[in-house]
């Protein structure tokens, strides 16, 4: 699935099931709110701290979690996140090879 698929995905899961988006603000809430679960994963499993008993790792899910409320932000202010990260990605390109150039020099 392309990011594009996946935001059309959202959109069309969003239309049939959850009646309208909520607010950006909202979303920007939810957002940081999954964040959050996914910091406490990793907290977790790679930090010093431990999970109770019972509770085991769900890192995957929680990334998805973070990205469904992105691709929801992304749906709700136009935002093509595959052309985006792709200028990202040349951005970061250009950007490594200005370092690279430094060190050469």
């Amino acid at each position: 699935m392309t990011i594009t698929e996946a935001q059309l995905a959202v959109d069309q899961w969003i239309k049939k099931y959850g009646v309208r988006y909520f607010s950006e603000l909202t979303n920007l809430a939810c957002l940081t709110e999954e964040v959050g679960e996914l910091a406490r994963v990793i907290a977790r499993t790679y930090g010093e701290q431990s999970f109770k008993a019972g509770e085991k790792s769900n890192l995957g899910e929680e990334m998805a979690d973070v990205l469904w409320v992105l691709l929801c932000l992304a749906n709700q202010t136009g935002v093509n996140l595959e052309i985006e990260l792709q200028k990202a990605l040349k951005r970061k390109q250009k950007g490594t090879q200005s370092v690279t150039k430094t060190i050469q020099n």
